[in-house]
């Protein structure tokens, strides 16, 4: 890039002004446009999002308005020989004010300084050019040893200057000045001279800091939005599910035929709350309905969900409802909600006069039963997620228990990294270990034991019944 103000090295001539103007005209039209837009957005406000947007088509406006005026001095040429007449004082917001040029002569210490330049550092026009030894005492404290550094590099190494630093102008305080320069190599090699064009970017990082603030403030209100719904989606799950420590209690002082234990195992870290449950509920004709299942989707719209339909399967299981159709009332419940939503259940009524276990499923992975030491799924009837089709039914299976024998019913992502039949296969090898539980508490701490410690991305639940007499 050839210097402005070497003799030696003359400025290029401008370019035919056709293609310039082409270019002049589609710059300024963007601009209108950005500018139209720009000025639709509410300037200020409470929103960190309306805010961040205003910052960003402000800077787009200063940069758009830069680049016209870069053009516009690219078809004029207008740039003045350091020695010519002064112009007349450009507009404040032209390229002009905010753009100069300085070359200094190592061989003859002559230095010359375009007009403008003088504006820029708040230099008195009258006054001589600052040397480069001179030129620190105009940067603030802080900037003077990287713009040292800048021209010591250029000096000594002939590297490029490309840089920024700040400088106080007397009544209108301090301003950001970007330089870029290049060292101009006398016949021996060694630095002649090196020149410069040093701009005015204070509006240009005004506008940047703008809008890094306001990203800032809108990630912030995002962090603390979602750590508030996090906390209201823990809370609400809290409060629906049965107690996560201890053995179940089931309502009225129930039969005792069933030893009860569960657990929810919630997601690493600060990942959201999914949609899943356990519950266990006492009837009136003395059976037991257990109940696990999960809804799509995270937050407080799952909490919400799930809270939603396990009530449903509470107040349906106390009406009597077999495990069947009540698993149709959900689908058809889901089919007509508000927000369209996915859903799996098991739901499975325990009768303690036969030992008998009537169950459906709804797309959800089907109860392990465990008896002497050894392992197996039970075999499922049909049926499809909930929320999946219209007027979906679903069938039943019957399993005859045994003293001794155990359930378990868990949720997806129980056996994290593992799912369907591989998880199956892990839970299946649990057998040993809860052939010698004592309770099923005893079995919930064994899987918790296997399994809890794991980095999950999502939510589950178990829910273990062993059969007493």
């Amino acid at each position: 890039m050839p210097s402005h103000l070497s003799a030696d090295h003359p400025a290029a001539q401008p370019p035919g002004s056709g293609p310039v103007e082409a270019l002049i005209s589609q710059t300024r039209r963007l601009k209108g446009e950005v500018d139209a837009v720009r000025r639709d957005t509410p300037a200020g406000g409470t929103d960190p999002r309306e805010r961040w947007r205003r910052a960003l088509y402000d800077l787009a406006l200063h940069q758009l308005e830069d680049l016209d005026q870069h053009l516009a001095q690219l078809r004029d040429d207008p740039l003045p020989a350091p020695d010519s007449v002064a112009p007349p004082a450009p507009r404040h917001d032209s390229l002009l004010s905010r753009v100069g040029s300085a070359e200094w002569n190592l061989l003859t210490d002559e230095v010359n300084w375009s007009t403008e330049l003088y504006r820029i550092l708040g230099r008195d026009p009258a006054a001589p050019p600052l040397t480069l030894d001179e030129l620190p005492s105009l940067v603030l404290d802080e900037d003077r040893p990287g713009l040292t550094a800048m021209v010591t590099g250029c000096l000594v190494d002939a590297r490029p200057i490309d840089g920024e630093f700040r400088v106080v102008r007397p009544g209108d305080g301090v301003r950001t000045v970007h330089m870029m320069g290049e060292p101009v190599l006398g016949a021996d090699g060694s630095t002649a001279s090196m020149w410069a064009v040093l701009r005015d970017v204070s509006e240009l990082r005004r506008c940047r800091r703008a809008v890094s603030e306001t990203r800032d403030s809108l990630h912030h209100q995002r962090h603390a939005a979602a750590r508030t719904e996090h906390r209201l989606a823990v809370e609400l799950q809290e409060a629906v599910l049965a107690p996560r420590r201890g053995p179940l209690r089931l309502p009225h002082n129930g039969s005792r035929t069933l030893d009860l234990a569960a657990a929810h195992l919630p997601p690493s870290a600060d990942a959201p709350i999914g949609g899943d449950w356990y519950d266990a509920l006492d009837l009136s004709d003395g059976a037991t309905l257990l109940s696990v299942g999960e809804l799509t989707g995270h937050g407080v719209g799952a909490a919400t969900g799930m809270a939603m339909l396990l009530g449903a399967v509470r107040g349906m299981a106390m009406t009597g409802t077999e495990p069947g159709p009540l698993l149709a009332c959900l689908n058809r419940l889901l089919d007509t909600a508000a927000q369209p939503a996915l859903g799996s259940a098991v739901c499975l009524r325990y009768r303690p006069g036969t030992r008998s276990a009537v169950w459906a499923q709804a797309g959800h992975p089907a109860p392990l039963l465990f008896r002497g030491g050894t392992g197996r799924a039970l075999d499922a009837p049909q049926g499809v997620l909930l929320g999946a089709t219209s007027g979906a039914s679903y069938g039943q299976a019957e399993e005859t228990l045994e003293v001794g024998d155990l359930l378990l019913l868990h949720t997806d992502g129980l056996v994290p990294g593992h799912a369907g039949s591989s998880a199956v296969h892990r839970l299946l090898g649990l057998a040993p270990r809860f052939a010698r539980a004592a309770t099923a508490q005893d079995c919930v701490r064994a899987v918790m034991s296997e399994f809890g410690e794991r980095e999950r991305q999502d939510d589950a639940c178990v829910l273990v019944a062993r059969v007493t007499s």
